[in-house]
């Protein structure tokens, strides 16, 4: 391009590191993620088989922090491995945030809220994860090896909607009309600067060809690559009267939208959500809800997890490590218990308020991190009119109004009775002020939302649970952020003498499971390597 004499000034273009800080900022760790997938600059997990620790040194003891999945996934390698290993267990059940609400559960918030799960028997609620990505290789060969049954999750599901309340006078609108209609003006687009020589500089005419072709195929063009209303356009967005049999059996074309309805819309900004690493098919469930993961590891581990056993005080010295805690089934206060060494896997969002002596370095991140405020919402209809009125089955449907979005069960499909979906799954400012309010009014508000793209919720509605994060006492917060991860990851993640800490906030997979177990098994090996060495192996 052509210098001007007066040329605007330019911002500087932000390196990667500072893009992606950005986007952390505004939509947390998970956002971040998804925009380092986008870019290629994420990747599969690294995990490649089962660990191999080797004989534990005779007569060592472990003590680990928290029986969530990291925690758990430390406490079965260490034990095969010949070290006497407790864990103890604020709650009454392991798993952490793999946790799952079921009829008759009852669950106290912050500020005393107390729900009473009222879904009829079978039908659960996720609060926490809810997928499984293919690529998430070792939480996978962690339900190979304990036999948890898996089933596919549905994330994208074309026949379901993306929705604004600014745009179609508030309508839903199904997601592969969009889809279909972006991808078709795109490639419209972008054959006509082709064939107005705009490439010419960077393709030769055998590239055009190549392209052009391409873009028939991709974005559903005519034989004059033009993107228009017709055949090949309803094929992908969907007919008016679809094809039939019999009488007026005849296909109808729909109309496509035009390129500037469609870009105002800002539907579009969705459509990435599918080729993102961890939400590209396949993606699994465990049949029966998420914690069957975490009821079999603890199954496994039997009397090994001590629960309801509340940490006050974590102390070290040259011998070992000293556990102070509450238990909670006695009344006893004060109770010591001692190891060689500790794994602990407490959220930095409640060790920082638990009296400790870590060093500097690794004290100083666990006072700094916050944790991401997020929200989900439960939903139990009467009948599945998602699947009966609109045909719908699994998948997710994204929108701007406070609940975000609305996804469908991947499960029980044409059954005939209550099903439950994801209402609302809310993040940041909007999970704050979602949950500013009781949590019988933020059932109760969902519905009213969600009813602008499913007029049937009021009428069919019969349950409902909500689980704000930042609320839940054992955790207080969704996944844990980092303010300068760069300087101060390894300071988190080292052996800090006898103790080491993990969890998915000390991976590069944060708020995914996969990242707690990865954390977890870095952890141990690094302090069998010191146990070895310090017994002189």
């Amino acid at each position: 391009m052509a210098e001007t004499e007066n040329p605007t000034p330019t911002k500087p273009i932000p390196t990667r590191r500072e893009f992606l800080t950005m986007v952390g900022a505004v939509g947390g760790a998970a956002a971040m993620y998804q925009a380092m997938g986008m870019m290629g600059m994420a990747h599969a997990s690294p995990y490649d088989g089962p660990i191999q620790l080797g004989q534990a040194p005779e007569g060592t003891k472990v003590l680990i922090l928290g029986a969530g999945i990291a925690g758990m996934v430390a406490a079965m390698e260490l034990r095969d491995a010949g070290y006497d290993v407790e864990v103890l267990e604020y709650r009454d059940v392991a798993g952490g945030r793999c946790w799952t609400l079921r009829a008759g559960d009852t669950y106290e918030e912050l500020g005393g809220f107390v729900q009473t799960v009222d879904f009829a028997e079978g039908n659960y609620f996720n609060p926490g994860p809810w997928r499984v990505p293919y690529n998430h290789y070792a939480i996978l060969d962690y339900c190979r090896r304990l036999e948890v049954e898996l089933e596919p999750l549905i994330q994208i599901n074309n026949h379901a909607y993306v929705h604004s309340v600014d745009a179609f006078d508030g309508k839903p609108v199904r997601y592969r009309e969009v889809n279909a209609d972006f991808r078709g003006h795109i490639s419209d687009l972008l054959s006509k600067v082709t064939n107005q020589g705009a490439l010419d500089e960077v393709l030769s005419e055998e590239d055009k060809e190549n392209l052009l072709e391409g873009l028939r195929t991709f974005g559903a063009l005519n034989s004059d690559n033009e993107y228009v209303s017709g055949d090949a356009a309803s094929r992908r967005r969907g007919f008016d009267r679809p094809p039939g049999g019999g009488v007026d059996a005849t296909p109808i074309s729909s109309e496509i939208m035009d390129v500037s309805t469609l870009l105002d819309s800002g539907l579009w900004s969705r459509l990435a959500t599918s080729e993102t690493l961890n939400s590209s098919a396949p993606i699994f469930q465990p049949k029966g809800g998420m914690d069957m993961i975490a009821r079999a590891m603890a199954e496994n581990l039997g009397d090994v997890i001590r629960y309801r056993k509340r940490v006050t005080r974590i102390r070290q010295d040259e011998d070992g490590v000293t556990v102070t805690y509450e238990d909670l089934i006695t009344g006893e206060t004060d109770v010591t218990t001692t190891a060689d060494y500790c794994v602990c896997t407490i959220p930095f969002s409640i060790l920082s308020q638990i009296d400790h002596d870590f060093s500097a370095p690794l004290a100083n991140v666990i006072q700094d991190m916050p944790y991401a405020a997020s929200i989900k919402v439960g939903l139990e209809f009467k009948r599945r009119f998602w699947e009966e009125d609109e045909h719908i089955y699994g998948g997710t449907t994204y929108t701007d109004l406070p609940i975000s979005q609305i996804s469908y069960p991947s499960n029980d499909y044409l059954s005939k009775r209550p099903g439950v979906v994801l209402g609302a799954y809310s993040w940041g400012a909007l999970a704050y002020q979602y949950s500013s309010i009781p949590p019988e009014e933020r059932v109760t508000r969902t519905v009213e939302w969600g009813s602008q793209i499913h007029p049937q919720m009021p009428e069919e509605f019969k349950a409902g649970v909500s689980v704000a994060w930042h609320r839940v006492p054992w955790t207080l917060g969704c996944y844990g952020l980092w303010n300068d991860k760069d300087d101060h990851y390894e300071d988190a993640v080292a052996m800090d003498r006898r103790i080491v800490c993990a969890g998915e906030h000390l991976s590069y997979l944060p708020a995914w499971m996969e990242g707690a177990v990865l954390s977890s098994l870095d952890a141990i090996s690094r302090l069998h390597d010191t146990a070895r060495n310090q017994a002189g192996e």
